[in-house]
């Protein structure tokens, strides 16, 4: 089985500038625990997740200026990406691996990545469920 036949189609997304706190709206909002940053143009800039919120809370050198804070500031920068193409044993591999509970799928169009949907232990493991 491939990823494609499982993933989350689209992204939720925000901008690097994005505040955090409308970040974390953004994950409330559509119950989901990372929002896919993209640059203005739609290509991958980054991941940020509830961890990274999380972390901000529990330091407070962040805390304090945390008002100033944007996506762009705690999203992880090498985000783990896997193409629709890729088999599922290869993408929970990788997240074994990588210690990560998501991947963003991605196409390159014209040399630049855009992401089209992401992948999580969650939709592996209701793949499992269903007997996939």
């Amino acid at each position: 089985m491939k990823v494609r036949e499982i993933m989350s189609k689209g992204v939720i997304s925000c901008h690097p500038y994005t505040p955090i706190q409308e970040v974390a709206k953004l994950m409330t909002d559509h119950n989901i625990s990372a929002l896919v940053v993209v640059n203005d143009d739609g290509t991958l800039a980054g991941i940020v997740s509830q961890t990274d919120l999380v972390n901000v809370r529990v330091h407070e050198e962040y805390w304090e200026h945390w008002r100033g804070l944007s996506a762009k500031h705690i999203m992880t920068r090498e985000v783990v990406t896997v193409s629709p193409e890729t088999t599922l044993k290869e993408a929970a591999r990788l997240m074994k691996e990588r210690g990560i509970h998501r991947l963003v799928v991605t196409e390159e169009k014209d040399g630049k990545v855009y992401p089209i949907g992401v992948i999580s232990m969650t939709d592996i493991v209701r793949a499992m469920a269903k007997g996939v």
